[in-house]
């Protein structure tokens, strides 16, 4: 049965890429930590790097992806640059403008909206509002459920509006592009061209739902009564001596990461190739740091805890270190390929499964590459909202699974000899483990790439 099993899997591996002329189908990923006006902190970092993650997941389930806000801040952008994080950086112009201007529009018209005009007796408003809209009117009137019974009254600013123009935009170049729905297996209850989800920290999100409630009052279309709120836990720095930024915590664990690989492979270490693995490493650290827990949790930082950067099995040089071993072991058999050391690897259809007699083979097999297709396609599902409009998904799947199959292989790769002696009563098993390394090594890679980190050909 297993050499049966091994040989369906590894006889033919599928295609990853969606099937070709499915659907196109949309997703707005807004992320309004981009819009503080403080200095990115930690706490920032994460439900951007969760947007970010989310967003590959759905991509390699064949969605289209749209991120808002465009990215403003210079320093900003060097920083999520730095972390992988791919973000748009313009902004829609005139477009934007003219937006505003029909949402101005709306404002004025709408029976929720007072102050908007001004005369005599009218009570002066602070000099950059527009006027009040009484979010807790339109929720009773709505029968809305799920928002802050505290929402009362909001000041609309021209900032505000500006926010709902972006997002108007990104809605508007889904209907133009692909005015189709989300299939049901992704969206059960998605009727409208495209679907809005705010990716936000706890501590954002009261302030997520007053403009959410402003964009219904104001285009009360389909899209905009299926906004749905991703919520991330609070982060939690330990022992900060002051307010920590995302910079200085970039910084500090790519010095411990730096000081750790100079621990580790001495001088080596501080050759300028070492440069990019050591960035890529520190990259891996941060995303596994914060994605590998369940986004609604608290995440805590030890700042001082060094061992985030270093082989620690929970962590993501970890997982880095054991797909290097891979790049390693493939290199090593293709060099001896060339030196006539090794035959070439046969066609997968002509190989030996029945030599694959390890546990840890089966193990490699069966939790791993049998079931990976389906964790892709779970980590990308956003569940409809069973009341209210908080929606929860599970973005620490792929650094769990991740973490899971580097310890299992690590287990398995320590204790076998793949590449034995060049005697040809050996090769079909080590063709075999070849065959099922080399599909780990693939899967890998996929995984990786939903995370934006490169593979390293050496640690």
């Amino acid at each position: 049965r297993r050499p049966e099993a091994f040989r369906r899997l590894l006889g033919f591996l599928p295609d990853p890429a969606p099937a070709a002329g499915a659907q196109q189908r949309w997703v707005v990923l807004h992320c309004p930590a981009l819009r503080e006006p403080v200095a990115l902190r930690p706490r920032h970092l994460r439900p951007l790097l969760l947007a970010d993650h989310l967003a590959q997941l759905l991509r390699a389930q064949g969605v289209s992806v749209c991120l808002v806000p465009a990215l403003a801040e210079k320093g900003s952008q060097e920083l999520l640059q730095q972390l992988r994080i791919d973000w748009p950086s313009s902004t829609g112009g005139f477009a934007l403008a003219d937006t505003v201007v029909a949402l101005k529009e709306a404002l004025g018209k709408s029976p929720y909206a007072t102050g908007c005009e001004e005369g005599p007796g009218k009570a002066a408003l602070p000099e950059d509002v527009i006027c009040k809209v009484h979010l807790k009117n339109f929720v009773e009137q709505q029968g809305l459920v799920g928002y802050d019974p505290n929402l009362d009254v909001l000041l609309v600013t021209e900032g505000k509006l500006r926010s709902l123009a972006e997002l108007q935009q990104a809605v508007l170049q889904c209907t133009v592009s692909y005015p189709v729905a989300l299939p049901a297996s992704l969206f059960p209850d998605i009727g409208s061209c495209c679907s809005i989800v705010h990716v936000v920290s706890c501590e954002e999100e009261f302030q997520q739902q007053q403009l959410d409630l402003l964009w219904r009052i104001l285009d009360p279309r389909a899209h905009t009564a299926l906004q749905k709120h991703l919520i991330c836990g609070p982060v939690k720095v330990t022992n900060p001596s002051s307010p920590v930024g995302a910079d200085q915590y970039f910084q500090l664990r790519k010095r411990q990461m730096y000081e750790a690989s100079v621990m580790k492979y001495g001088e080596l270490a501080q050759d300028e190739s070492w440069t990019e693995v050591i960035d890529t490493l520190t990259v891996a650290a941060i995303r596994f740091e914060m994605l590998s827990t369940a986004h609604r949790s608290q995440i805590t930082l030890d700042l001082e805890d060094s061992s985030i950067s270093t082989k620690g099995t929970k962590s993501g040089a970890f997982v880095m270190y054991n797909c290097a071993r891979l790049a390693t072991l493939f290199g090593t058999y293709q060099q001896a390929v060339e030196r006539g050391t090794y035959p070439p690897l046969p066609p997968a259809s002509e190989l030996n499964y029945s030599c694959l007699r390890e546990e840890g083979e089966w193990l490699l097999l069966f939790n791993y590459l049998l079931p990976f297709p389906e964790v892709l396609k779970q980590a990308a599902e956003l569940p409809a909202a069973t009341k209210g409009i908080r929606i929860t998904a599970s973005t620490e799947t792929v650094c769990k699974f991740l973490i899971q199959l580097s310890m299992d292989f690590s287990s398995y790769y320590n204790r076998v000899h793949v590449l034995g002696e060049p005697f040809p009563h050996l090769f079909d098993q080590m063709f075999a483990r070849l065959q099922l390394l080399g599909a780990v090594r693939d899967m890998f890679h996929r995984a990786l790439a939903t995370l934006h980190l490169p593979p390293l050909s050496q640690i």
